[in-house]
This record gives structure tokens, C-alpha cells and sequence, in this order.
């Protein structure tokens, strides 16, 4: 009994032991993960360059610590990038050889989920028409520059009047691919969004007035977002109403004043910059490889780290129609059939379509992607060249860099356009389209000071590199020859023997169309063609293959070539995965 007694007491005392224990074991890790948490809080406001404290009320380094990843913005799906073969791999029917495989690497980047749409184009020309009014002098030829061609859908033996005078407009096709868009319409219409998207956020952060966009923009006084970065003090026309000094209604305030090297006043960090991360990328064309690598989605068909083969198509299979159970044999994107047939018979449409088809009318491919085979072909940035010059890069490769830089003016300054020094271009079709718009800045060629001792590049224009230079020439002749230096004869030793049309204006403002006639051009290509991708509706199933590439002059428009707009992307490759690049679950 006493011995019972005895490890009864000894038991009691072990488990009073064990709870204390425990307790303080639980009182010590949450101390710890306090002592943790501070000090992780405290190094990610201190330099571990110099110690300092960043984002200090007082002033000093200021970085966004608080930054986690970029954003898709509107209307953009992600593509992680990488490596792909560029080209065609198969067989080719047409024997083809500017489309000969080659191993690049693209970076992340997003992609236009759909192919942009007549609504979109259209709130683009309202806004221009309310802004830029057509009717004022200044203005008259911006929202023309800005307007497609609807005539494109005409044709000498077939009667499309309904389209011509519909498509675009009409309710009907709002969510319809749109055409009739040049290349360089499509560009300023993607700088265009750049500045409204950017203006959208700024707003929501509260560095710009509330509903400034709507109410109180002008001709003289609107947003662009190299103008808020370069000199913020200038959009909106100056007006500081609109242009906030620090983010309204928060609780962030602008930095202490500090006097200049000229001796004036001034705050810091009053308006958002880069390093504040809530400015967007600059919407843009994509180039051919991004173009080509996000419509074939080989990630579709990836093992570990290599794709088994090379699709066809943007989908899976070596077939156009379905092999689904609930939509077998219909097609998987809208072209041309045959001879005669758009979209089928009476009562069965194959494709379900005869001209464009709205957007999202066929499944996506793997990265999400619509109509990337069928519907309408698209531009893309590229300069077209009969090959893609691997040896000179295999990264992120495009043809048709012009680096400009923002003009400085005497007072030292970036120079503003406005209504008095905008610049417009006529294109060789007689066409009248703005070069820029009042409120961005005016752009100049990069020149000596930026390309100087450089090895990465050596001139603004770089579209002709490594290619139609003196020595590729088909009718080049030694240096030291005199008919070299013959500026008459130097058109005749161009690599691209281009046609050459002109447009003129005489003295009484008459514009003069001078088009070239000539029967010796060899060819139609020059630096003002561009490359654009994927079959339409009026093409065949040959050019549905993510590797053909086809070429048309930048100036000019069709009714089966529209576009997308894709946005770089900034920080890692890919945001699906964790450091140690496991994936999140």
C-alpha cells in the first residue's frame, strides 16, 4: 500500500514537471517568433549597404518594401517565357525559307487575352474625338490620322457594302475582332492605353484628382506617362488641382522640403515614380518571337524540362476539327476551308463563322490565349526579314530598334508638345497621321552622347543591322570605284529594291501623289514592311501554323489583319513558384 502510495506521488509530480515544461517551451517560441518578426520587420527597413534606416519620415532613401509582384493589367493573361524553337519544323509544302527553325529564348511577358475588339478601338477614337475635337484647327487631323479603313472590306466583284458600312459601328460585331488598322495605327493606339491605364491607377493611389480623366481633360491638358515621370508638374497642363502632391486621403505625406543648388525649396517624393511600383509597363506590339512562342503554347505538352515534339497547331494534334465528344468534328478556329467555303453548308457550320467570329468563339490554348490560329491575322513589331538573324542574338530577338531620347530644350528642360508643335506624317498612301500628341514630350534620335564607346550599339536606327549593308548588295563594286560615290546611283545598289511612292504638297497646299511605276523593282520589301502572323478567315489552313510569317507595308490596312497588345514583365520569370522554385500550394 505505502509503495503504491509512493509512485502515485512521483507520477503526480512528472506530470506537473511536463505541463511547466511545456508552458515554457510555448511561452519561449512565442517570444522568439516576436524577437523574429521584429527583427525581420527592422532589417527590411534598414540599408544592408550602409545601415541607414530607409523610408525614414525625415527624409533619406525611399524604396516601395512593401512591392510583392507585378500586376496583369487590363485585359492581359501571363506567359512565362523561355526557351522554343522558332521557325518551322516540319515539312514544308511551299518549300518556304524564311521561316527556317532557330533556338531563341523569350522572356516572361503578358499577352492580350483576345485580339483587340471593335469596342475597343472605338472608346479609343471617342476619346480622341472628345479631347482632340476634329472640328478645331489645331486638331482637324488627329481623329483622321486615328480612324481605320473601313473600305477595306470592299471588293471589284463581291458585294460587302453591309460590312463596310457595320462592322465597326454596329453592336452587332462590338465584340469582333477589328480591322482596317494599320501597323502604326495599332502602335499609337497601344501608347494610347499605356497613358490610360496608368492615368486609371494613378487615380485609384490618389496621386491624381478623382475623375480628372473624364471631367477636366483638354487638347492642352492631358495625361501621358513619360511626361508624369520626366516632369510630373507639367501633365494636366500644370494644373496642381489635378496633379496631387502625395497620395490623397492617405496617410503617407510628402517628405520635409529641402533647398536646391539653385537655392529654391522644394518637396521630395511628392509624386509616384518607378521605384514607387505602381506604374505600369508601357503596352506595345509584340515582337514575332513572343508572338510565335505564345501561340504555340508548347508548354501544353512539357516533360520535366523538355516538350515532347513540336505542335502543329496552337492545340494539341495534327487536325483542325475536334476530337471532343461534345463538339467532335467541329473546327477549332475560324479559316478558310476550301474553295468557296468560309464556314460550311447551310444549317452546319463547321466553324461557325464566314467572315470574323467574336472573340472567345473558340477554346483557348494553353496559356490561356484566344484565336491565336483563325479570326483575323495580327501584327506584330517586327520589320520583316526574309531571315531571322540567330547568330547575332537568340534572345529576346527583334528587328526594328529605333532608341530615341526625350528633347531637351534651352532652359534645360524636356520640351512638351502642344497644339502649335505637334507633328504629323503623311504616309505614302496620302494618309495624315500624327507623329505625337500635345502633352507627351518630343522625342530626338539618341546621338553621340549615349552610343559613345558603346559595344551593345553605335546608332539610333538599328533596323538594317548586320543586313543590306554595301557588301550584300547583289550590284555592289569595289569601294574605290567613282560610281560608288555617285549619290544618283545609290538607289540602284540598295539591297531592297523596293517600289517608291511619294506624296508632295505644292505651293497652294495641294497634295500630290507620285506612285512608282517602275518594272524593275525587285522586290517589295524595305524597312516599312511589317511582319504579322497567324491564318485569318480568308486564309487556308497552311498559314494556321504559329511558325508562318507573312509581311505587309506598315501604312497600309486589310479586312483580315487586326492585333494584340502585350506588356513586358518585370521581376522573376515566374511567379508560380517559390524561391527553391518548388511550386505554392
Amino acid at each position: 500500500m505505502r509503495s503504491e502510495i509512493y509512485y502515485l506521488q512521483k507520477y503526480k509530480s512528472m506530470k506537473v514537471k511536463k505541463i511547466i515544461t511545456l508552458r515554457l517551451m510555448l511561452v519561449l517560441t512565442v517570444v522568439f517568433s516576436i524577437y523574429s518578426c521584429s527583427k525581420s520587420s527592422s532589417s527590411k527597413n534598414t540599408s544592408s549597404a550602409t545601415g541607414w534606416k530607409i523610408n525614414d519620415k525625415k527624409g533619406g532613401f525611399q524604396l516601395n518594401s512593401k512591392y510583392k509582384k507585378q500586376q496583369a493589367a487590363p485585359g492581359l493573361v501571363e506567359v512565362e517565357g523561355g526557351t522554343f524553337t522558332m521557325g518551322k519544323v516540319q515539312d514544308d509544302v511551299m518549300h518556304d525559307w524564311n521561316n527556317t527553325p532557330n533556338q531563341q529564348h523569350v522572356q516572361s511577358f503578358y499577352m492580350d487575352e483576345t485580339e483587340v475588339t471593335n469596342a475597343m478601338y472605338m472608346e479609343y477614337l471617342e476619346w480622341i474625338k472628345r479631347v482632340y475635337p476634329p472640328d478645331q484647327e489645331n486638331y482637324k487631323n488627329i481623329y483622321d490620322g486615328a480612324s481605320l479603313d473601313t473600305l477595306v472590306w470592299r471588293n471589284r466583284l463581291g458585294y460587302n457594302e453591309t460590312m463596310t458600312n457595320n462592322y465597326f459601328r454596329h453592336p452587332a460585331y462590338a465584340n469582333y475582332p477589328v480591322v482596317g488598322v494599320n501597323w502604326i495605327q495599332a502602335v499609337e493606339f497601344s501608347k494610347w492605353r499605356t497613358d490610360r491605364v496608368n492615368e486609371s491607377v494613378l487615380e485609384k493611389e490618389g496621386y491624381l484628382k478623382k475623375d480628372a480623366k473624364v471631367l477636366d481633360v483638354k487638347g492642352e491638358a492631358t495625361f501621358n506617362t513619360d511626361t508624369y515621370l520626366a516632369a510630373p508638374s507639367k501633365t494636366f497642363g500644370g494644373d496642381d488641382k489635378i496633379v496631387l502632391k502625395g497620395k490623397k486621403g492617405s496617410k503617407s505625406k510628402p517628405l520635409p522640403a529641402s533647398k536646391g543648388s539653385n537655392g529654391s525649396t522644394e518637396q521630395k517624393n511628392v509624386y509616384a515614380q518607378r521605384s514607387s511600383g505602381v506604374i505600369m509597363p508601357e503596352y506595345r506590339l509584340p515582337t514575332e518571337a513572343e508572338w510565335e512562342y505564345a501561340a504555340a503554347a508548347d508548354i501544353g505538352q512539357r516533360e520535366y524540362n523538355v516538350y515532347k515534339g513540336q505542335k502543329k497547331y496552337p492545340w494539341s494534334g495534327s487536325y483542325t476539327r475536334s476530337g471532343k465528344r461534345q463538339t467532335k468534328g467541329d473546327q477549332l478556329a475560324n479559316f478558310k476551308q476550301g474553295k468557296g467555303d468560309y464556314g460550311g453548308v447551310a444549317g452546319w457550320s463547321d466553324d461557325g463563322a464566314d467572315i470574323t467570329n467574336f472573340v472567345k468563339a473558340y477554346p483557348p490554348n494553353d496559356f490561356g490565349l484566344y484565336d491565336m490560329a483563325g479570326n483575323v491575322a495580327e501584327w506584330v513589331a517586327d520589320v520583316y526579314r526574309p531571315i531571322v538573324d540567330d547568330e547575332a542574338n537568340d534572345f529576346n530577338y527583334f528587328r526594328g530598334n529605333v532608341y530615341m531620347k526625350n528633347k531637351i530644350g534651352d532652359d534645360g528642360k524636356v520640351e512638351i508638345v502642344s497644339g502649335e508643335t505637334q507633328k504629323y506624317d503623311t504616309l505614302s498612301n496620302g494618309k495624315i497621321i500624327a507623329r505625337n500628341f500635345p502633352g507627351q514630350i518630343d522625342q530626338v534620335p539618341v546621338d553621340e552622347k549615349e552610343t559613345y564607346l558603346r559595344i551593345n550599339f553605335s546608332q539610333s536606327n538599328n533596323i538594317g543591322y548586320r543586313d543590306g549593308d554595301k557588301q550584300s548588295t547583289r550590284f555592289f563594286k569595289d569601294a574605290s570605284s567613282e560610281e560608288d560615290n555617285d549619290k544618283k546611283d545609290a538607289n540602284k545598289k540598295r539591297m531592297y529594291d523596293s517600289p517608291e511612292h511619294s506624296v508632295t504638297v505644292d505651293s497652294l497646299g495641294n497634295m500630290i501623289r507620285k506612285y512608282d511605276k517602275s518594272s524593275k523593282r525587285t522586290t517589295l520589301i524595305d524597312d516599312h514592311v511589317r511582319v504579322y502572323k497567324g491564318g485569318s478567315w480568308r486564309d487556308r489552313a497552311y498559314w494556321l501554323d504559329p511558325a508562318q510569317r507573312r509581311y505587309f507595308p506598315q501604312d497600309m490596312a486589310t479586312d483580315y489583319i487586326g492585333f494584340r497588345c502585350a506588356m513586358s514583365k518585370v521581376g522573376p520569370k515566374s511567379s508560380k513558384k517559390t524561391a527553391k522554385g518548388k511550386p505554392k500550394q
